[in-house]
């Protein structure tokens, strides 16, 4: 809750819902930003995908509907009805209260970043990694997949692909339209090295340096 309150990101939620993370937010004094457009911050890509963004994009990306979805996430907001669309379209949904005992998790209970701890090796031992949000965890587990070798990572430009699904929702695209465009919303390549081409010598040579030194680390 605590996310969607000092986010204001408020899409998908309703009056209700709003009304309470706008009054948790205005709780705390020293959360400074109280007045959040969430529909402009949307727009600029600045919030994270819904569950029901997440499922359309990954729909559109063709990912099987019976491949296993973890959740790298602490608890989600109203989770029973915010998880129902993404749940409908990959119902093989998991998260690390699913996976295991709940007496495997009790030495981690009360202790956020060792929980966030599991998701992260979770994420990073996934085949394919699609962060919703690029926060500090997202962009830090990006990078350890790069390192432990062209792992797949679906980097998404939320800016774009929320413009998009608006006029899917709308009837402006159809779905195949959607979901050609949709394509296009991935940022970079999907874990796979490739070469920088162009600029002079110097420069190409300090590319050679940060991105590929000893043949151990690529761009993907």
């Amino acid at each position: 809750m605590d996310m969607v309150a000092f986010s204001g990101c408020t899409e998908g939620c309703n009056e209700e819902e709003i009304e309470e993370t706008t009054k948790m937010r205005y709780a705390y004094p020293w959360w400074k930003e109280k007045e959040i457009d969430s529909e402009k911050k949307r727009k600029a890509g600045l919030c994270p995908l819904t569950p029901e963004e997440t499922a359309l994009a990954l729909r559109a990306l063709d990912i099987d509907p019976n491949i296993q979805v973890y959740i790298a996430a602490g608890d989600i907001y109203r989770a029973e009805r915010r998880m129902a669309p993404l749940k409908e379209a990959f119902p093989n949904l998991v998260k690390k209260e699913t996976l295991v005992e709940a007496s495997d998790l009790v030495p981690f209970q009360n202790h956020s970043n060792q929980m966030a701890a599991l998701d992260y090796y979770a994420s990073i031992d996934s085949d394919i990694f699609v962060p919703t949000y690029g926060g500090n965890m997202a962009k830090v587990v990006e990078g350890h997949r790069r390192y432990l070798g062209y792992k797949k990572t679906i980097l998404l430009d939320r800016r774009v692909l929320v413009d998009l699904i608006d006029q899917y929702n709308n009837g402006t695209l159809s779905w195949n339209q959607f979901s050609v465009k949709s394509e296009g919303c991935s940022c970079r390549p999907h874990g796979k090295p490739y070469y920088k081409i162009g600029g002079s010598r110097k420069t190409q040579r300090r590319r050679l340096l940060l991105y590929k030194p000893s043949g151990v680390f690529a761009t993907c």
